[in-house]
């Protein structure tokens, strides 16, 4: 008989779901205080993970839930790549 591999689940730190970790993507502050999206999962530094919906990163630029998690200013750039892995998630 095979042995379930459980699913490792992380909490999105705006909606507070707890869902799958594929199913989320994870933004790391480096030691720098260097803000990235982490495709890997793997990044070293302080992580947040977000669902992978656009109406989810809009809510997080809003109310600068990532920047809170985090502790740093997130710049424009990490939005806008979330956004584009997302739609480009989507077509696939």
């Amino acid at each position: 008989m095979s042995k379930q591999r459980k699913v490792p689940l992380r909490k999105c730190v705006v909606t507070g779901e707890m869902l799958p970790k594929k199913e989320m993507i994870r933004i790391v502050r480096s030691k720098e205080s260097e803000v990235s999206v982490d495709i890997s999962g793997k990044k070293p530094g302080r992580g947040a993970y977000v669902s992978k919906q656009e109406e989810v990163i809009e809510l997080a630029k809003r109310k600068n839930t990532l920047g809170h998690q985090l502790g740093v200013q997130i710049p424009e750039e990490v939005y806008e790549e979330l956004i584009l892995l997302i739609r480009r998630e989507s077509l696939l």
